[in-house]
């Protein structure tokens, strides 16, 4: 492989690390998505989304139209959003305290570090939600429904946030800087015998 090749791989690496330092907030558009039963049952609509390893989920903003079916309450409507493993993250009900069935509309946002309940998604990157009822009335399938909006999560990636680099990561950068300067010198060098011999 060319010096010149691996100059390009190299500026291609850089543009990729600006990209996830500079991410974009992740935005769900919701459309008919059910909350069946209490967290873990099967019939849940979960979603999932790659975020970046270790990447810190640090607020939330919503705009969500709701429905829940009598029995069940606009209350028990609720949304987890966790890491893969559902250790470390955040359960949000966007009705809460209102003890009756119907349609809502909820907005709102959170700022999940001034209060404590930032968290990082862990090595996978995997940012997970499920759409689940705090109780489940029996009979009801779904018990409500997440009618349509967004929710937006905002997260730091792990490399902003200060995360040191594997070894072999360290290795690779610090190749590559060499790399490009030694390609640099030589560039030089023959600039100058090219202006010597003219």
């Amino acid at each position: 492989m060319s010096l010149r090749s691996l100059k390009a791989l190299f500026v291609s690496l850089s543009l990729l690390a600006s990209t996830s330092v500079f991410a974009v907030p992740l935005v769900v558009n919701l459309n008919n998505i059910d909350s069946v039963g209490e967290i873990g049952d099967p019939g849940n609509t979960v979603l999932t989304y790659d975020i970046g390893a270790n990447s810190l989920v640090t607020g939330i903003t919503y705009d969500v139209n709701v429905t829940a079916y009598r029995p069940s309450w606009l209350d028990e409507l609720g949304l987890a959003f966790t890491n893969s493993k559902g250790t470390e993250g955040v359960f949000f009900n966007p009705g809460v305290g209102l003890l009756f069935a119907g349609t809502g509309s909820f907005a709102d946002s959170a700022d999940l570090t001034a209060l404590g309940l930032a968290f990082n998604v862990g090595v996978d990157g995997i940012l997970r939600l499920e759409f689940f009822e705090d109780f489940d009335d029996f009979g009801l399938n779904p018990d409500g429904r997440w009618n349509f909006g967004t929710i937006t999560f905002d997260y730091t990636p792990a490399e902003v946030a200060g995360e040191v680099p594997e070894p072999a990561t360290a290795l690779l950068l610090g190749g590559g800087a060499m790399l490009m300067g030694f390609a640099n010198r030589r560039r030089r060098a023959a600039k100058a015998l090219d202006a010597a011999t003219a």
